[in-house]
């Protein structure tokens, strides 16, 4: 049995090293221990649920789950849909705690991606849900849900087109009153297809030669805007949601299989590129929206 112990910030900072560590474990069943997490934000739960299903698939039986022993976490993990969406993805070592009332900072629960009808439904909820937030909590203007409703779009869509493999997203805003001094809403996108590499190398990989990789393939869409498909303009998904983040001097970051790119704020000190990471199927996106400060 392989023990992986998860760190006590299962957050977005944390991701690369959880992801790195479940994917090279290549024989024997894992075990997943969480009794030690005293903080989860939706990439953590996307990463576990990723880790999960890519052991579960390469060990054809699902591996195990030690829960946090904060009830405080496991309750937040039931309120955010985990344990329905871990279903047949982990042996989970006691039974999980029931569905709580849901928080009012919850944008979006955990919710499966592998349809179509899965994108509307999921955009329409956002937009029922998303004005509260983005503009009590976060001080946006109202225009700013429907942009944001097209972003979640996007990133929902890039899932089905580019991936080939069924995903998850889920959103919360967040009181960073320590670190930001203000809420921030952490957007979290997950699959376990293609990945960009993958995604662009019919269309793009002879121009670059033998610089082609995973690295390149992120700069290619998320820097210069190129798609999987040979029309000019079509598919700038990407690129558009990159230059909307920065408007709202947010962050936006892709993994994807062993490099990892960032569009990084002043307030953020994550590198802009990763390279030579352990090589991760699919592609994880996190997007961080602050709030806006009022300076008068």
């Amino acid at each position: 049995m392989n023990v992986l112990a998860l760190p006590g910030n299962l957050d977005y900072q944390n991701l690369d090293s959880i992801l790195d560590t479940a994917v090279l474990v290549e024989e024997g069943r894992v075990l997943f221990d969480a009794r030690h997490v005293r903080w989860v934000d939706p990439s953590g739960l996307l990463g576990l649920l990723a880790a999960g299903r890519h052991q579960m698939d390469r060990q054809g039986s699902p591996p195990r789950l030690q829960l946090p022993d904060s009830a405080d976490v496991r309750g937040y993990m039931a309120r955010m849909g985990f344990f329905r969406a871990a279903e047949g993805l982990f042996d989970v070592d006691h039974a999980p705690p029931r569905r709580a009332a849901g928080s009012t900072d919850v944008l979006l629960e955990i919710n499966p991606i592998t349809t179509n009808s899965d994108v509307h439904e999921v955009v329409d909820r956002v937009q029922r849900t998303a004005g509260a937030i983005l503009t009590r909590t976060l001080h946006y203007p109202m225009t700013a849900v429907v942009q944001f409703s097209v972003i979640l779009s996007e990133v929902c869509q890039n899932i089905l087109e580019h991936a080939d493999a069924p995903g998850w997203v889920c959103a919360q805003a967040y009181n960073w009153q320590k670190r930001l001094g203000r809420h921030v809403l952490i957007v979290a996108v997950a699959d376990l297809g293609r990945g960009f590499r993958g995604s662009l190398a019919d269309e793009h990989s002879a121009r670059f030669s033998d610089r082609w990789g995973d690295a390149t393939a992120l700069e290619a869409a998320f820097i210069h805007g190129l798609t999987r498909f040979p029309d000019t303009g079509r598919g700038q998904g990407i690129q558009q949601m990159r230059k909307q983040v920065r408007k709202w001097n947010g962050a936006i970051s892709i993994r994807s299989g062993t490099a990892r790119i960032a569009d990084v704020p002043e307030w953020d000190d994550s590198p802009p590129l990763r390279e030579g990471l352990a090589d991760v199927p699919g592609a994880h996106i996190q997007i961080l929206l602050p709030g806006v400060v009022d300076d008068a």
